[in-house]
C-alpha cells in the first residue's frame, strides 16, 4: 500500500460519530487527514519493532528470572532493575503488539475501550520506569556524596510498592476517559491531541512533569553531584599520594629521587555502578525527552496536530520511546559482570554464543565508604 492515505471525509458515519464522541474538546474534526507510511516505512518499521518487541520482552524476562531464582542477586539495586525490568517487560506484551499493528494497518482496530486501557498501561509502565531510575539516582547520590548506605532491599521493596501506587493513581483515569483520548488514526495509538481544554491541559502538564522533567532534573543534579565528589575525591587521593613520595624521597636522599615510591589506586571498581547508571540516565534521556517535547507540542499545537504528517512522526518517536526498554538488558549485560555470569548459566551449553566481556569481581560490603576520602587519607 504506497503513499496510503485517510480521507476523514470519505470514513463511514459510525466511525465518523465514534471520532466525535471520543475526539478531545476543541477539536476540528473536519481538518483531521492522516498520511500513511510508504512501503519502505512499512517494511522497516516492521522488521525494526519485530526486533525491539522480541529483545525488550526476551531481554527483560531474562533479568526477572535471574533476580526471583539467584538469592545472591536480590541486593536492594538488582531488586530495583528487576522492577524497571517488570515494567519494561509488561510494557512489551501490552502495548508494542498493538502500536505495531495499528503502525502496518493506519487505523486502531481494537477497539475504543482497549484504546484507553492501552494508554493507561503505557504511561503506567513509563512513569514506573522513570520512578526506578530516579530512586537508583538518589540512592548512588546518598552513597556517594552524603556517604549514607541507607537503601536496604526491605526498603527498595516499599519504595517499589509506592512507586508504583502513585503512576497506577496518575494513569488509572485514562483508562475512564478523563481526560478523553482520541482513538487513532492519528498515531499508531492512543496519544494526547489537540484541545482548548484548561484541565486536559493541566492534566497534560502534570503527566510530563512526572515523567520526564522534574526526574530529569533531578537526576541531572544528583549525578553533577557525584562527579564533581568523585573528581574531589580522586584529586585528594593524588595529593596525599604525592605527600607521601616527597616524604620518602627527602629519608631516602638521592637513592630515593632515582626509585621514588608510588601508590598506586584502583579506582575503576569504584565508579562501575555509577557509571552504569550514567548509562541508563543517558538512555533515558535521548529516547524519551523527544516524546515528552512532542506530547506537549501536539496538545498545544492544532497546526502541528493537524499536520499530515504527524502519523510519521508519532511513529518514529513512540518507537524511540520504546527502544529504551530493548537496550536497557544489552547495558545490563555489557556493564554487570553477575548479570552477565547469570545469563551464561541459565543458557544451554549449545546457545552460548554471546561474547565473554571482561569485569571486576570485587564486592563492597559498605558502598559508602569505598567513596570516603578524609583529609589524612591515602587510600579508600
Amino acid at each position: 500500500m504506497e503513499n496510503s492515505s485517510f480521507s476523514w471525509e470519505n470514513s463511514s458515519a459510525g466511525f465518523r460519530t465514534l471520532w466525535m464522541t471520543l475526539a478531545p474538546v476543541g477539536q476540528d474534526v473536519e481538518q483531521v487527514g492522516v498520511q500513511g507510511l510508504g512501503v519502505p516505512l512499512q517494511i522497516f518499521f516492521c522488521l525494526a519493532m519485530a526486533c525491539v518487541l522480541l529483545l525488550a520482552f526476551l531481554g527483560n524476562v531474562v533479568v526477572c528470572v535471574m533476580v526471583y531464582r539467584r538469592a545472591a542477586m536480590r541486593s536492594a539495586i538488582n531488586i530495583l532493575l528487576a522492577s524497571l525490568a517488570f515494567a519494561d517487560m509488561m510494557l512489551a506484551l501490552l502495548n508494542m503488539p498493538f502500536a505495531l499493528v495499528t503502525t502496518v494497518t493506519t487505523r486502531w482496530v481494537f477497539g475504543a475501550a482497549f484504546c484507553r486501557l492501552s494508554a493507561m498501561f503505557f504511561w503506567l509502565f513509563l512513569m514506573e520506569g522513570v520512578a526506578v531510575l530516579l530512586i537508583i539516582s538518589v540512592d548512588r547520590f546518598l552513597i556517594i556524596v552524603q556517604r549514607q548506605d541507607r537503601l536496604s532491599p526491605k526498603r527498595a521493596k516499599a519504595l517499589i510498592v509506592v512507586s508504583w501506587m502513585l503512576s497506577l493513581g496518575l494513569a488509572f483515569p485514562l483508562s475512564v476517559g478523563y481526560p478523553a483520548l482520541q482513538v487513532p488514526p492519528r498515531a499508531p495509538q492512543c496519544v494526547f491531541g489537540y484541545t482548548g481544554e484548561h484541565g486536559y491541559h493541566a492534566y497534560v502538564v502534570l503527566i510530563m512533569l512526572v515523567f520526564f522533567f522534574v526526574p530529569f532534573i533531578v537526576m541531572l543534579y544528583t549525578f553533577v553531584g557525584i562527579l564533581s565528589t568523585i573528581r574531589r575525591n580522586s584529586l585528594q587521593i593524588h595529593s596525599s599520594s604525592d605527600s607521601i613520595c616527597l616524604g620518602q624521597a627527602g629519608k631516602l636522599g638521592l637513592a630515593g629521587l632515582r626509585r621514588p615510591f608510588h601508590i598506586h589506586i584502583d579506582l575503576s571498581f569504584k565508579t562501575r555502578a555509577f557509571t552504569t547508571i550514567l548509562i541508563l540516565f543517558s538512555v533515558f534521556t535521548v529516547c524519551w525527552a523527544p516524546f515528552a517535547a512532542y506530547s506537549l507540542v501536539a496538545t498545544f499545537s492544532s497546526s502541528f496536530y493537524s499536520s499530515r504528517s504527524f502519523f510519521e512522526i508519532s511513529t518514529w518517536l513512540l518507537w524511540l520511546c520504546y527502544l529504551k526498554s530493548a537496550l536497557n538488558p544489552l547495558i545490563y549485560y555489557w556493564r554487570i559482570k553477575k548479570f552477565r555470569d547469570a545469563c551464561v548459566d541459565l543458557m544451554p551449553k549449545y546457545c552460548k554464543l554471546l561474547p565473554e566481556l571482561s569485569g571486576h569481581t570485587r564486592r563492597r560490603i559498605r558502598p559508602s565508604t569505598v567513596y570516603a576520602c578524609g583529609e589524612h587519607r591515602s587510600v579508600v
